[in-house]
């Protein structure tokens, strides 16, 4: 678990979300109709190298891309492919990228042309619960603080959100302690000091909160075929409240 010591630390983690946050928008200029999922990782990891870093994902316990690209009821962790996104899909995007030791990780959920109404509002719904989330990233709560955020806001808003995957501590690992669970009681888990860096990540679901595994391990699908969205930001926790880190 990371505990930022000085602005320098700051300052790198700081870079290491901005070249997420290119890496993301790059990505998102390209997700039309008849894009493949290879095209739209070659894109991220481009950006990523440009910027004299180093994508996160490739090769993290085997990972074979740069980037997740989690269609219409995968909820995470697809891997790129030949595959081409349709008129109506929706589209996950995970990206991870470190540089000076340091890593960010963030993740957008993306219309590809005309979607359904209930497509965008579960779009919608996803980003404000992480909205939520971050809100309740406070000094001096405890970690459950923003699992019950997010949970309330997206069964408030007639979903659900799945419970067998977290958020995380970041630094310099990818994936740190703590883990921060979607859903929960409040008032629980570790106290929320200032210095403290995790990456927030609501994945919301249509359905049931359920999810099954695909048979290439690595893709997480929603048990009942119904439709998934994720959004994801590193975040830092400072004095004055929360800074999001993986935004341009």
């Amino acid at each position: 678990m990371i505990t930022l010591k000085s602005e320098r630390e700051l300052k790198l983690m700081r870079e290491a979300g901005r070249i997420v946050a290119l890496a993301l928008e790059e990505v998102a200029k390209a997700i039309v109709p008849g894009v493949t999922t290879a095209e739209l990782d070659a894109i991220a990891e481009k950006t990523i190298v440009s910027c004299g870093a180093r994508p996160s994902f490739k090769g993290y316990n085997g990972f074979p891309a740069s980037i997740c690209t989690s269609i219409n009821h995968e909820v995470v962790h697809g891997i790129p492919g030949l595959k081409q996104l349709r008129d109506g899909d929706i589209i996950s995007i995970d990206v991870g990228a470190e540089i000076n030791g340091y890593h960010g990780d963030a993740a957008r959920t993306f219309p590809v042309g005309n979607v359904s109404p209930l497509a965008q509002r579960l779009i919608t719904v996803t980003e404000e619960a992480l909205a939520q989330g971050i809100a309740a990233f406070k000094s001096g709560g405890r970690l459950t603080d923003i699992s019950y955020a997010i949970q309330s806001y997206v069964e408030a808003a007639g979903f659900s959100v799945v419970r067998d995957l977290v958020g995380h501590g970041i630094g310099r690992k990818l994936h740190e302690a703590p883990q921060v669970p979607n859903y929960g009681n409040p008032g629980r888990g570790v106290r929320l000091t200032p210095g403290l860096v995790l990456a927030i990540e609501p994945m919301v679901n249509v359905g049931t909160y359920a999810i099954d595994f695909m048979p290439d391990q690595w893709t997480v699908v929603t048990a009942d075929g119904s439709l998934s969205a994720h959004a994801e930001h590193t975040v830092a926790l400072l004095e004055d409240g929360p800074l999001i880190l993986t935004q341009v």
